[in-house]
């Protein structure tokens, strides 16, 4: 999976899609992201010891890798990643669009 924690996606399908988020997790075995303040559902919470108090609380919701697009550094606009090997084997990952590193 091409993407990481911390970085800066646009969404390109689903009902949150033409929103900028961060990601906030990524679950690689399931090819999922949780966004940072995006995909929210309502999560029901019953009372508890620690939890005296029922309440209703949004909940960042997870999406699929393949419904976020990376922004470039350069131009702000969604891109695809490339990863490139460096002469010592160490991999750093490139906007297609620019050219520009990721971080």
């Amino acid at each position: 999976m091409k993407l990481r924690k911390g970085d800066k996606v646009v969404v390109i399908a689903g009902k949150e899609r033409g929103k900028t988020s961060t990601i906030v997790r990524v679950l690689p075995r399931e090819d999922l992201v949780i966004l940072d303040g995006l995909n929210l559902a309502k999560r029901h919470r019953r009372p508890s010891a620690r939890n005296r108090k029922g309440q209703i609380i949004e909940r960042a919701m997870p999406m699929h890798a393949s419904n976020v697009m990376v922004v470039d550094p350069k131009t702000g606009k969604p891109t695809r990643v490339k990863i490139v090997r460096g002469k010592d084997g160490s991999r750093e990952r490139f906007a297609v669009k620019s050219g520009q590193s990721i971080k």
